[in-house]
């Protein structure tokens, strides 16, 4: 079973790892050219990018999963209608995600708070971003697709192949060109070009065999692959509607050096964010696979298995984190007041590195074998409910270190109920817990 685990999580967990490194490669040379104003940039637009890459992974997330609990049915013919339905959900989300970010981009960055030269710097980027966010969907799409055609290797090389394309390009745009940020945003549309390609060939061999009708998605296999790709999309997002909320509080309480102090912060999560999200959706192959099979034992060994090692991967995580808290603000060329906020406030997060753990291959778990309703009270319960209320109360009573404290409070929240829905759902199964 290890194996068989580690076949597909280690190239899952390096695809998401390169896959968010996109972003913070953006943030150091911006932060090293442009300065915090580039930084705060980046950290507003941020939300509006993830909204592009959670929609490839949700749609692509939601038919792979469809795919995989088929083929545990042996039901080939609805694994191809899976599999033809999602790439044609796939190509209508990018001319209308396009369309509608192009229209709306720039209120939607004054309603996150975004303003004067922040303002300035963040639509330049975006704008770029968008005009090629159809790479970023089908590069996100196309990544779960491939792991459950049995195929994770070749969609962390894809991945790989983008990522180092960004580096470069993103040395020679914005440090020797000196295109700033624009300049930042072409190198990551260019690498999100270069992870589409080597799929593609691949995509093609799989669709050969299918019929024109089973690219037309009818309505149980829409809401099939909306309702489970609504978790994925939500574990995306969620943490940049938390972006939002910490930005605007951030702000409020402690100007732009504590928004540019969390921009870094928010780098660091989001890292083991996608790491965690890896491995989750690493053994999500196998475990909507045993599910088809009717191997409840199996897929809930393989869930288990993924806790003990996303909770190891976590620890190691926030103390290498904890270790070198002083040296990562450097890192990212933030200014001496902005670095000092930043490693004063990183142990705090380091907490929730260990209740991210636990809650991502939570969800990862649920919507693997179609729960989703569980899936949804975790994922969109933390940010929309839990954090909104921290967030108005906890800064009142203790100011800016409030604000600090309402995203390990509300991951805590999130954990325990976590805990309570495995516990029922299991004893729903018939297994029990010592």
């Amino acid at each position: 079973m290890r194996k068989k685990f580690f076949h597909f999580v280690l190239p899952s967990m390096l695809a998401f790892a390169f896959s968010g490194l996109y972003s913070i490669v953006d943030g150091l040379f911006i932060g090293r050219n442009i300065g915090d104003a580039g930084l705060s940039a980046i950290n507003f637009a941020y939300p509006l990018v993830v909204l592009i890459q959670a929609t490839g992974t949700g749609i692509g997330l939601g038919g792979a999963v469809g795919m995989s609990i088929s083929f545990g049915k042996k039901d080939i013919q609805s694994e191809k209608k899976y599999l033809g339905s999602t790439l044609t959900l796939l190509a209508i989300a990018c001319l209308v995600l396009t369309a509608f970010l192009l229209l709306f981009m720039h209120p939607i960055l004054v309603a996150f708070g975004a303003k004067d030269t922040v303002l300035k710097y963040a639509s330049e980027y975006l704008y770029w971003i968008v005009l090629g966010s159809s790479f970023q969907i089908l590069a996100n799409g196309f990544a779960p697709i491939i792991r459950n055609l049995k195929r994770p290797a070749l969609a962390m090389f894809a991945m790989i192949l983008g990522f180092i394309t960004n580096i470069i390009l993103d040395w020679l745009f914005v440090s020797v060109f000196r295109y700033g940020m624009k300049g930042a945003a072409w190198a990551t549309i260019i690498g999100q070009f270069i992870t589409v390609l080597p799929c593609l060939p691949f995509i093609y061999k799989n669709i050969r065999s299918l019929e024109t009708s089973d690219f037309k998605p009818n309505s149980k296999l829409r809401a099939s692959i909306f309702s489970t790709g609504l978790s994925p999309f939500g574990l995306a997002v969620a943490p940049y509607i938390i972006l939002i909320m910490m930005n605007k509080f951030a702000m409020k309480y402690g100007g732009v050096q504590a928004v540019a102090a969390y921009s870094v912060v928010s780098y660091v999560v989001s890292f083991i964010q996608l790491l965690l999200q890896g491995i989750g959706d690493g053994c999500q192959p196998l475990i909507s696979f045993y599910t088809g099979q009717k191997e409840t034992l199996k897929a809930i060994q393989t869930r288990d298995f993924a806790y003990k090692f996303s909770l190891a991967v976590a620890g190691a995580y926030a103390i290498v984190v904890f270790l070198l808290r002083v040296q990562i603000p450097i890192l990212f060329g933030a200014s001496t007041e902005v670095a000092k906020i930043t490693a004063a406030i990183l142990p705090l997060f380091c907490l929730t590195f260990l209740f991210y753990s636990f809650t991502r291959v939570t969800t990862s778990y649920f919507y693997a074998t179609h729960q989703n309703r569980l899936s949804y009270f975790i994922i969109y319960g933390e940010p929309v409910v839990i954090l909104v209320l921290l967030t108005l109360i906890l800064p009142r009573i203790f100011g800016i270190t409030g604000v600090w404290l309402s995203v390990p409070s509300s991951q805590l929240i999130a954990v325990l109920l976590g805990v309570f829905f495995i516990l029922k759902a299991d004893r729903y199964r018939g297994v029990k817990h010592s």
